[in-house]
């Protein structure tokens, strides 16, 4: 391979890698659930905590992410097929979280340890991104609209797999690090409504998903 092979090649995989990235982004920054306890988390326990939230979510995008880049037919096929189950569980679990944050003691932010953190804030975000199995419709349909939608040699497919990885955690390094510039402003009063605000949200998209469900059932 001459200097101009090599030089094509590098071009070529950089820009697999910079639709990897675009993917994770698109997929992860929509409002839903995870962003809501991210920006939760962040407030009352600090950055790692909003940071690890995220990361578990961006995990799971990333099997999802891996599935529909390498269209493993049998794991879409089973996803679509126990949609009605993941999803009722899904929402259940929503639904739970949401009456919990909502009921949630105002303390103020000063008052908490600046980085309590915890495996569950990850493994939490991780499983309730899981229950999403819609989410590798939404890879294959936006990695189509970048051009990703034809089969490629593995290792391309992976380099395109660590670009959603790497997209989707730049998205959470974003909105914790904005949120956690402003943390130390936030009072007792407001961390009320931001408890409440969240669970409202976060209990909707529950009964949102538990409709889905129901609409499903067969």
């Amino acid at each position: 391979m001459n200097s101009a092979d090599t030089m094509l090649a590098a071009m070529t995989n950089a820009g697999l890698l910079a639709r990897g990235v675009a993917c994770g982004v698109i997929i992860a920054a929509p409002v839903g659930p995870v962003n809501v306890l991210c920006v939760q988390r962040t407030i009352t326990k600090g950055w790692r905590s909003g940071l690890l939230s995220g990361l578990g979510s961006a995990l799971a995008d990333t099997i999802y992410g891996a599935v529909a880049g390498f269209s493993i037919s049998f794991v879409i096929a089973f996803l679509i097929s126990e949609v009605f189950w993941i999803r009722l569980f899904g929402g259940i679990v929503l639904i739970g979280l949401g009456v919990l944050y909502y009921f949630r003691s105002p303390a103020s932010v000063q008052q908490r340890p600046p980085e309590e953190t915890g495996h569950s804030d990850y493994v939490s975000t991780f499983f309730l991104t899981l229950t999403n199995p819609t989410t590798v419709l939404s890879f294959l349909a936006v990695l189509a609209a970048l051009g990703l939608g034809h089969q490629r040699a593995w290792w391309l497919t992976f380099l395109v797999v660590f670009g959603i990885f790497i997209g989707s955690m730049v998205w959470w390094f974003i909105l914790t690090g904005v949120v956690n510039r402003v943390r130390d402003r936030i009072s007792g009063r407001t961390m009320l409504w931001v408890n409440r605000a969240g669970g409202l949200a976060i209990g909707t998209f529950g009964l949102i998903t538990l409709t889905l469900s129901l609409a499903s059932w067969r």
